[in-house]
């Protein structure tokens, strides 16, 4: 008869890193939605740097900067949930592709916070970037510890 063993179990860390990281991404996805309707934090990013834009333009680019941080969160809970699953299965390939995705994940968001445009110091909005970056630091916690479990 034959055994077929269990699959290696990550450290209980790990696994609260991961959904510490789903939990941050759906946050930093509902952030900029819930701004659009109440705040409008963004319109306030937009106008400041372009105060001579007629509101239309002013909507057209305020629609574009949330719609970049939903899609970009949208696809980071993707990974999250691929993550969270390979995990529970013990699957071996979670290590190179977790560090694939935290170093996609991670370098996308560092553009979001320090890239600028034309009269923006950074497109993104401050508030909106930093929320947007702190899954990162949980999968930086999932992967150092995917690393080091054997």
């Amino acid at each position: 008869m034959t055994t077929i063993a269990a699959p290696p179990r990550s450290p209980a860390y790990v696994r609260k890193a991961l959904y510490a990281g789903l939990a941050l991404t759906l946050i930093a996805v509902l952030a900029p939605l819930i701004d659009l309707v109440t705040a409008d934090s963004i319109g306030d990013h937009v106008r400041a740097a372009y105060p001579g834009w007629s509101a239309d333009l002013v909507a057209k680019d305020r629609n574009a900067i949330t719609i970049y941080l939903v899609a970009v969160g949208v696809l980071g809970l993707a990974g999250w949930v691929w993550s969270i699953v390979a995990v529970a299965r013990g699957n071996r390939r979670v290590r190179g592709i977790g560090t694939t995705l935290f170093v996609i994940g991670a370098t996308v968001q560092l553009i979001g916070l320090s890239v600028g445009g034309e009269a923006y110091t950074t497109i993104v909005p401050t508030f909106h970037g930093v929320l947007g970056f702190l899954p990162s630091l949980a999968g930086l916690v999932a992967v150092v510890g995917l690393w080091r479990h054997k």
